[in-house]
């Protein structure tokens, strides 16, 4: 069984699997020339052979232990029938249908595969072009994290207008959770019969959240798509990111049911292994260290393993390599974590 897989099936091993968040970015000059090749982030999104080839990069250049899938976590309400464009420097931005909230102006759930089809080719692909020991992990955004770029129409400092929009109409914002749930289920069933052998869920702001929106949505919404995922496919585990959720992790790992939990910079490890037990634990390397690199990087990354001897851990960052890392530090981490 591959190294990954192992490690979520509950196994602690002496040099854990290793892969980095964003490990296909713009720190790597392969990937700039096929950004460039592809003319725009959604061509190369929507272009599989494009798409593949800059999943293959890292794992050609560096021989990480997984691949991820090379998307984007709007894809899904672009499919939903929101207009979604890049600006160069700032990010994405959205807009309804008829430029209003009308969650009655979005395609039905069972419409999403109409634009999402060239995604499930990438997975195909990549399922027959990866490296025999290497896991292929599928991915989606989480349901909270997804409104919030879908309410703003942008990405905000405070996800105020999520945060607005759940206070003045809880049952209209709870609708719309519920129709993300719905869609992110039948977009990761569908990475997975395409070949996916994990699935992460993004929940990149569950920090914005109290403890009882938390538990509304992030915490049901994560439980309802494992529990989808569990009916259909037993065997794929599914790894949980609520990013920056402090001492709720412990409730999002112990209620949500999944495998491993992946860990933002902040987790002290020590108190993640008493905390949540039961779950493979991902993380959670300071991503700045791959732009310092140098003995700071070398020996957090020892610390890390050290922390998560005896116990089943994933090495990986506290979020994702930024556009400024260098390679050369991401073959110091390598190094560092399996010698």
């Amino acid at each position: 069984m591959k190294k990954l897989l192992r490690v979520l099936n509950g196994e602690a091993l002496d040099v854990p699997p290793i892969w980095l968040m964003r490990q296909a970015g713009r720190y790597l000059p392969e990937y700039r020339e096929t950004r460039t090749k592809a003319g725009s982030f959604l061509e190369l999104c929507y272009t599989p052979e494009l798409a593949e080839e800059v999943t293959l990069q890292p794992i050609r250049r560096f021989g990480f232990d997984a691949a991820i899938l090379f998307a984007d976590i709007l894809l899904v309400p672009q499919a939903l029938g929101m207009d979604l464009w890049f600006v160069e420097g700032e990010g994405p931005r959205l807009a309804w249908p008829g430029d209003d909230q009308n969650l009655g102006a979005l395609r039905p759930v069972d419409e999403i595969d109409e634009t999402l089809g060239p995604i499930y080719e990438t997975v195909r692909r990549l399922s027959g072009s990866l490296p025999d020991d290497v896991t292929l992990i599928g991915f989606a955004g989480a349901p909270w994290t997804v409104a919030t770029y879908m309410a703003a129409g942008r990405g905000t400092p405070d996800q105020g207008p999520a945060r607005r929009w759940i206070y003045d109409n809880p049952s209209g914002f709870s609708h719309l959770i519920d129709i993300l749930t719905e869609a992110t289920i039948a977009y990761l069933c569908r990475q997975i019969e395409a070949g996916a052998e994990v699935v992460k869920l993004f929940d990149s702001w569950a920090g914005a959240l109290t403890p009882e929106a938390f538990r509304r949505f992030s915490i049901d919404p994560a439980r309802r798509i494992v529990q989808a995922i569990a009916a259909r496919y037993p065997s794929v585990p599914v790894i949980g990111f609520p990013r920056a959720a402090g001492v709720m992790y412990e409730e999002f790992a112990r209620t949500t049911g999944v495998r491993g939990v992946a860990l933002d910079q902040q987790v002290p490890l020590d108190w993640a292994r008493e905390a949540l037990p039961g779950v493979a634990l991902q993380g959670n390397l300071d991503p700045m260290l791959m732009v310092v690199g140098g003995d700071a990087l070398k020996d957090a990354a020892k610390r890390i393993v050290g922390a998560m001897a005896g116990a089943p851990h994933i090495f990986n960052l506290g979020h994702g390599i930024t556009p400024d890392a260098s390679p050369e530090h991401v073959e110091q981490l390598l190094q560092a974590v399996r010698n």
